[in-house]
């Protein structure tokens, strides 16, 4: 069994085998957010690029110890001015990440989100936990536990792709995807088991690609090989799961937090869907929360950078 956190220190020593991802920082105006990125910089996963009030900035830096010497600031009055500042930045291809710095993760979304500013592509933008579970075998994925409250079909299909390309793109192989609800069998009392059931119908189509899915499954037969055998549930994914697609963000934040402050697993989170990843961080997060979600995302920048290079 691996120890805690041993998945999450192999995802920080995978970024720094790449080259710092340049960064766009929004508005890291406390100590949390100023250090984060510091320390990401420090452990060369990303480059980053701080955009906020430059003297609050660099007040924060010296009351609390933190070296920016010589990194690049981007002045902006306030939050809303760093929010949209740190996405044009990203428009004008000065970044390969967004990160979230003090100021409101609606705040920032907001900009991103814009029809004719924003950093919008085809798809639907969703949340991803990358969770590091004590006891657990495996790196977990949940989604969507942040953005979307009540995805539709076609909401779930991206959010479904979004995770299955983030897992690809970062060197896990191709995973094993639960669609959750309450229980294993299709029913109509239970509207999330239709979709499952049509989502695993999407990817035997081609609508989906890249993962294995089977749903629906209730939590314990994803993730128990037991309960999946006492269930009679053959396949690859019951009992294996690694990406965890929950019904609606209710359910996922419910089960991303119990495992959070009652398993001790610690929980990463990063954006996807726009035109560049984005690093969501909690005032909460610790040091090695921080590290891996800036990890995974530099990663995933790596991976496009390398895509993109070899014309695909």
């Amino acid at each position: 069994m691996q120890e805690p956190t041993e998945k999450y220190q192999r995802l920080i020593a995978a970024a720094r085998d790449g080259s710092p991802a340049v960064t766009i920082v929004a508005h890291p105006c406390d100590e949390a957010s100023l250090r984060g990125a510091m320390d990401a910089a420090a452990a060369a996963i990303i480059e980053p690029v701080l955009v906020g009030p430059a003297a609050r900035i660099a007040a924060v830096a010296a009351e609390h110890g933190i070296d920016i010497a010589g990194r690049e600031i981007v002045n902006a009055p306030h939050s809303h001015a760093a929010a949209a500042k740190a996405v044009e930045l990203v428009r004008e291809g000065r970044g390969e990440l967004l990160m979230k710095g003090s100021l409101h993760t609606d705040e920032l979304m907001a900009e991103v989100v814009a029809k004719d500013t924003g950093l919008r592509t085809e798809r639907r933008i969703s949340h991803v936990f990358i969770m590091d579970v004590p006891g657990h075998p495996e790196t977990l994925f949940i989604t969507d536990a942040a953005i979307n409250i009540f995805p539709d079909l076609e909401t779930k299909r991206d959010i479904i792709q979004n995770a299955i390309d983030l897992w690809a793109g970062i060197g896990l192989g191709t995973p094993n995807v639960a669609i959750l609800s309450a229980v294993e069998t299709v029913t109509t009392k239970i509207p999330s088991t239709i979709e499952a059931a049509a989502l695993c119908k999407m990817a035997e189509r081609g609508q989906i690609t890249g993962g294995l899915l089977e749903g629906p499954l209730a939590f314990d037969n994803a993730i128990s090989p037991e309960a999946a055998a006492i269930k009679g549930i053959a396949g690859p994914v019951a009992g294996h799961a690694q990406i965890l697609v929950v019904p609606d963000l209710e359910a996922g934040n419910m089960l991303a937090k119990n495992l959070t402050f009652l398993a001790h697993a610690d929980a990463a989170g990063i954006v996807l869907g726009a035109r560049v990843p984005i690093i969501l961080t909690s005032r909460a997060d610790g040091v090695r929360t921080r590290l891996a979600s800036c990890a995974v995302a530099a990663i995933y920048a790596n991976a496009r950078r390398a895509k993109a290079g070899a014309g695909a």
